[in-house]
């Protein structure tokens, strides 16, 4: 067990030498500060690291990840990640990127009791549940998983949204969120071409006066 700890420790003092050989300043001006053009908010499989899949380096994307990519209105750890991106660090672009062969969805498909987790397991069974005839009319068990990724992937759009900061932000600049899907099989993203970038894309009971 020591072993695998330490080749964590090992790992890292390989890579920073590496890092100082192709760029003897690189943690120098890493330290300055960070100017991110994307808010990525992603699954926290282990198997999804926004820079390494995307090719981007340090410093370019800001990351929040939870179980399978759930953007939950009373979230207070999602929230301040998406307040601080938007209003502080003025990013961009907004992307929320599930994947293919999500456990998290896979196990909100089924009845199983998952203890404590079924709780935010709930907020994805609520999607299954708003496009249940689309997603009980596919036959093939996988297809139909995959089809409520991309489901999820969407209300979760949505549901920035509706929030009171990408909304304030539309109303002073540009601010446009995005919905993706990483696949394991051939390590694509696919663009799901949900864009939202102004209020007039979001259903009139969910805007603020401001």
């Amino acid at each position: 067990m020591k072993e695998s700890y330490d080749r964590l420790l090992s790992g890292n003092k390989e890579w920073a030498v590496e890092k100082l050989k192709q760029d003897p300043n690189y943690f120098k001006d890493l330290s300055l500060g960070q100017n991110p053009e994307y808010l990525w908010i992603g699954c926290s499989d282990s198997r999804v690291p926004a820079n390494e899949i995307t090719g981007t380096k340090s410093g370019e994307i800001f990351v929040h990840r939870n179980i399978a990519n759930v953007v939950v209105h009373t979230d207070m750890n999602l929230l301040s990640v998406l307040y601080y991106a938007v209003e502080v660090l003025h990013v961009k672009h907004v992307i929320v990127c599930g994947h293919y062969g999500c456990g998290g969805v896979i196990a909100a498909m089924g009845n199983t009791d998952n203890g404590f987790v079924n709780n935010w397991l709930r907020n994805i069974k609520e999607v299954y549940e708003k496009y249940s005839t689309e997603l009980n009319a596919i036959t093939d068990l996988k297809q139909r998983e995959n089809r409520l990724v991309e489901l999820n992937v969407i209300e979760q759009v949505h549901n920035l949204a509706k929030t009171k900061i990408v909304q304030q932000a539309w109303k002073r600049r540009e601010l446009q969120v995005h919905g993706w899907v990483y696949g394991f099989n051939d390590g694509l993203i696919k663009d799901l071409h949900v864009m939202m970038d102004e209020l007039s894309d979001l259903e009139p009971i969910f805007r603020y006066d401001l």
